[in-house]
């Protein structure tokens, strides 16, 4: 087997934690199967196997997410035998440290899977267990969107509330954002409560959970609060009755920066060719312990937009691995980019071009 091969480079990553990630401790394979295992240990060959330099074996996700619970903190090995702790029982520096081993971990094996067989149904599935979207701490998430104007209601079917026919999503803008996105987090985090809450509807503690709000200031209030909280380099002018439009603004390099979306106009009406899209994670304002997440554009398209970077299955990947390499452990960044549309359809930008990031930021 080549030794550049990905399973081997999982297999020495493992062998590497269990030998080198303490100098003054040096774990067995033992020690290593009964720690993982708990009160039914694991059987020492498995653990050879997963760290076999000539044909290893890929561990399920379950015991790489052990794995990186154990390596986060030196109190795995305080007491004797060496045990595992509970997620509960983790500071809040252990748990970052958990979240970088983890997130190594799953990218090694995603490599490894992809080395033994072409993309499947269950490759896929395993690809939700890592990524920007994948929170490791089960905890609640909230999709925040914006719903649309009275204007807009009183001219569509079944947005009366006491209409017997009565169609909430009716009611709510960028619903294409959120039927993809809502999905992706399900998937992505099958121990965690997932809601959908307009920003006129949410409650208290809503706030305090994992917030993801989607669409623009104008008409999502939470958007244009959190943004205002965040402080961001990026500020984001929605006057469409002005000449100059609606555009994003950024500061860089000590000079103002204004990005626009791109129509034209064909017989008489104005087509979208390109949006710009914003894509931000920071630290949840309300709750330290939880992430907030932006994505909006100058119309629903660059919303779109921003949301699928980080799903498509085509380009989610290479563009997490980009997050990854560019931000690193930043708690708070943003990138702005560009979406094109053909045919009314939002095209994926992939952030590995260039040509497709406008303004990247990281504080």
């Amino acid at each position: 087997m080549d030794s550049q091969d990905p399973r081997q480079i999982l297999a020495r990553y493992l062998r590497l934690l269990r030998e080198e990630r303490w100098p003054t401790v040096k774990i067995t394979q033992p020690q290593l199967a009964q720690a993982l295992g708990g009160e039914r240990p694991l059987s020492v060959p498995l653990i050879s196997s997963w760290e076999s330099p000539s044909n290893p074996k890929i561990p399920p996700i379950p015991r790489l997410e052990a794995y990186a619970t154990f390596f986060a903190t030196e109190r795995s090995v305080a007491e004797n035998p060496p045990r595992m702790l509970s997620p509960a029982e983790l500071t809040e520096p252990e748990q970052r440290a958990k979240d970088e081993i983890l997130r190594e971990l799953m990218g090694l094996r995603n490599q490894a899977m992809s080395a033994t067989q072409p993309p499947s149904p269950s490759v896929e599935f395993e690809a939700f267990s890592s990524g920007p979207w994948r929170f490791n701490d089960g905890r609640p998430i909230t999709i925040v969107c914006a719903q649309l104007p009275q204007e807009f209601l009183e001219r569509m079917p079944y947005t009366d509330r006491d209409d017997p026919d009565f169609v909430e999503l009716y009611t709510y803008a960028d619903v294409d954002s959120l039927f993809e996105l809502h999905g992706h987090l399900r998937a992505a985090n099958p121990m965690s409560q997932v809601e959908v809450r307009t920003a006129e509807r949410l409650l208290p503690d809503d706030y305090t959970t994992h917030l993801v709000s989607l669409g623009g200031v104008d008409w999502n209030r939470a958007t244009r609060s959190l943004l205002d909280q965040l402080e961001l380099p990026v500020r984001q002018a929605v006057d469409w009755d002005s000449p100059e439009g609606a555009y994003f603004e950024v500061e860089e390099n000590g000079r103002t920066v204004q990005h626009r979306p791109r129509l034209d106009e064909v017989q008489g009406r104005k087509i979208l060719r390109e949006d710009v899209a914003l894509f931000a994670r920071a630290v949840n304002p309300y709750n330290r312990l939880r992430t907030l997440s932006i994505c909006n554009g100058m119309y629903a398209s660059g919303s779109y937009g921003a949301v699928r970077t980080l799903t498509d299955a085509r380009f989610r990947d290479r563009n997490a691995a980009y997050l990854q390499e560019r931000f690193g452990d930043s708690e708070t960044f943003c990138i702005l980019s560009r979406v094109r549309v053909e045919q009314g359809a939002a095209l994926t930008p992939d952030w590995t071009l260039p040509a497709n990031r406008l303004f990247e930021w990281s504080r």
